[in-house]
């Protein structure tokens, strides 16, 4: 099992896939670091994880469980497909992880918390950060040295 130390570096991006499922490497990343005892500010079965563990049918402890055996990401791909009870179809999963890709803050609250991290981040001009996935994404790299 690859251990990624979020201490010193981002996990991977949402927009990332295996599968063909956005968020799913990131959720790897974050709970192969939370196993360590390396994972920062990054929390595993955040409300990002879980829109993805409510989508693909997959209980979160049950996931941690498989990659605590040190699972590689092909084998937890594997066991995802195997053990969802949603069993999305290819199209699906396709079409989940574009929409999941495009969406944006979406209610007042929501927007106030973007608002504020933009802020935080020295990003209060940018344009370009829209959806949540560019938010993370800018996050993560203001988080580890770089500049909004």
């Amino acid at each position: 099992m690859s251990t990624i130390d979020l201490t010193q570096r981002p996990p991977r991006s949402v927009r990332v896939r295996l599968g063909g499922y956005v968020i799913l490497p990131r959720v790897l990343d974050k709970c192969r670091a939370t196993i360590a005892g390396k994972n920062g500010e990054y929390h595993y079965d955040c409300p990002i994880d879980q829109r993805f563990f409510y989508f693909a049918g997959i209980d979160p402890a049950e996931l941690r469980a498989q990659i605590e055996k040190g699972l590689g990401d092909g084998e937890i791909l594997a066991w995802v497909t195997e053990n969802s009870k949603t069993k999305p179809e290819e199209w699906e999963i396709a079409n989940w992880s574009g929409f999941r890709e495009a969406a944006v803050p979406g209610d007042n609250e929501s927007r106030e918390f973007v608002n504020e991290m933009m802020s935080a981040d020295g990003a209060d001009e940018r344009e370009d950060i829209q959806t949540w996935f560019d938010v993370l994404d800018l996050d993560d790299h203001v988080t580890f040295g770089g500049k909004a």
